[in-house]
């Protein structure tokens, strides 16, 4: 997110993409193979920026097979098939492709995931953060009392959701696997090698797992968004640093954001079935999919990215995983009638323009069945950047805030949350990126609970247990006489915190 140094990388913390969520069922796995229509060309133009885009099957693994053979002749190339969910990676340089691919029979749709070329890249500023200082960690040890890490004192997020106590009675159980879904984990920092998954771990850059040694970590002028994440939901409790939500459980790093900071369709999807079929217990989803803040099922390739990403999201739910995500830095209500994004596409040169959010949703966070998570600051109050919406925000965390709007009280002195970052450092970062972290603690810690549970039955007890939080009206977080947002809803439902904020003494009491 670009505000506050933090976010779902770019609309978050930095806008990434919003989406539209239409009913996409997963496809059946029969065999009937479906015949290519005569009108691609024999001959196609290859003359074209190189360009990645998803094609979505309908029917079984003969369809696909035949789509395949109307890829190549459409002059594509097919980079990986996630033939379960019926979802093609294919690069080509034809400027028809996706049109032509999408007269195919067979084909559901088919879009460009990106409108720079493959070989294009931009460079993308890293989340702002503030390092913490050694006098600030010195005073904090200092103030530690004891079964508190050193740097707990710092971190009042944690009894902001009752985490603190929460661990006196669970910390999680290790047969449970949160995947962070983000810029990459360095598991090699103290307070996450203890608790870190590899075979759970892998990279997803470009839509092709990659299961190298470290593959997953954020190369050194990549951001440590995902670092941060990690910490949050289960840094370890062990003498070192800061505690986590749930820092008895798993954490995995599954990396989908390129070098240059960019989160393609194509790597979240590879990162939704590599969780799926991993045993990932929770994925978190710090991030919204590029290049479009919104994409509107109008528009043929942006409704094609959307299927693809809710396809993978379902499946990985269908395997068990409860999916959690940021619902964005970007001040909106996403239940308002319209929206402006001036945003999109990031990757080249945005346009401005006016959007419907019922048609033009966000990717992944507004998918059906996937949490979104609004944040709060120090003052339990909606976060001043965080986005909102009544029926569309499920939960709220703490995801911080600018001291100067929520402070703290002491020894805690900054209003940012305090998480790890590679290297073995720590720093603040304030966004929904950081709240969504928390209920994914949350999650873990009611998954450890009740390991038997179903994602429905899980989500359920998450939303049943959060505490009942009121609408804050008038909205005035900067106190300068003028309402920043309107909130709408009764106390156990509303645009700010929707069923309420995430409680984790309660995922581990009842």
């Amino acid at each position: 997110m670009a505000h506050l140094g933090s976010g779902r990388r770019r609309a978050l913390a930095l806008p990434v993409g919003l989406a539209l969520t239409a009913s996409l069922g997963f496809l059946p796995t029969g065999t009937a193979s479906a015949a290519v229509t005569d009108d691609v060309p024999a001959a196609v133009s290859t003359d074209g920026p190189k360009l990645s885009y998803v094609v979505n099957v309908k029917g079984g693994y003969g369809t696909s097979k035949a789509v395949k053979k109307a890829i190549a002749k459409a002059g594509g190339t097919v980079v990986y098939a996630y033939d379960r969910i019926g979802v093609i990676v294919v690069h080509s340089q034809n400027p028809a492709f996706a049109e032509t691919i999408r007269g195919v029979r067979g084909v559901q749709s088919a879009g460009a995931t990106r409108t720079a070329p493959i070989a294009a890249a931009k460079d993308t500023a890293i989340d702002s953060e503030r390092p913490l200082g050694a006098e600030e960690a010195a005073a904090a040890a200092e103030a530690a009392v004891d079964g508190q890490d050193p740097l707990e004192p710092l971190q009042w997020d944690l009894p902001a959701i009752k985490a603190d106590q929460a661990h006196k009675k669970s910390l999680g159980s290790k047969r449970v696997t949160v995947a962070v879904i983000d810029t990459g984990v360095d598991d090699t920092h103290p307070d996450l090698a203890p608790n870190f998954d590899r075979k759970a771990s892998v990279s997803c850059v470009g839509g092709v797992p990659n299961t190298a040694d470290g593959a997953w970590r954020p190369g050194p002028d990549e951001s440590d968004h995902g670092t941060h994440v990690a910490g949050t939901i289960a840094a370890a409790k062990n003498d070192v640093g800061i505690t986590g939500v749930a820092p008895g459980v798993k954490v995995s790093g599954i990396k989908v954001s390129q070098p240059d900071g960019f989160f393609y369709t194509e790597a979240v999807v590879c990162g939704f079935v590599w969780a799926a079929e991993h045993g990932v217990d929770v994925t978190n989803n710090s991030y919204y999919t590029d290049p479009w803040l919104f994409n509107c099922k109008n528009d043929a390739d942006q409704k094609a990215l959307v299927e693809a990403v809710s396809r993978a999201a379902r499946y990985a739910e269908r395997k068990g995983a409860v999916n959690v995500a940021a619902a964005g830095n970007s001040r909106m209500d996403l239940a308002a009638d319209e929206l402006t994004d001036v945003t999109s596409p990031n990757d080249t040169t945005p346009v401005e323009r006016v959007v419907n959010p019922r048609e033009c949703l966000d990717i992944p966070t507004q998918i059906p069945g996937v949490v979104t998570v609004s944040a709060l600051g120090a003052k339990n109050l909606k976060s001043s950047y965080s986005n909102y919406g009544h029926g569309v925000v499920d939960i709220s965390a703490p995801g911080g805030d600018a001291t100067r709007y929520q402070a703290p009280e002491g020894p805690a002195v900054d209003g940012r949350i305090l998480s790890t970052l590679p290297g073995g450092g720590y720093g603040y970062k304030a966004g929904t990126s950081m709240a969504s972290p928390h209920v994914a603690g949350v999650v873990a810690l009611i998954k450890s609970k009740h390991p038997y549970a179903p994602p429905a039955l899980v989500k359920g007890l998450l939303y049943a247990q959060a505490d009942d939080t009121a609408c804050t009206n008038p909205y005035d977080i900067n106190g300068d006489g003028t309402v920043d947002a309107v909130c709408e809803g009764g106390t156990r439902n509303n645009g700010f915190y929707g069923t309420g904020v995430a409680d984790a003494l309660d995922a581990v009491r009842w």
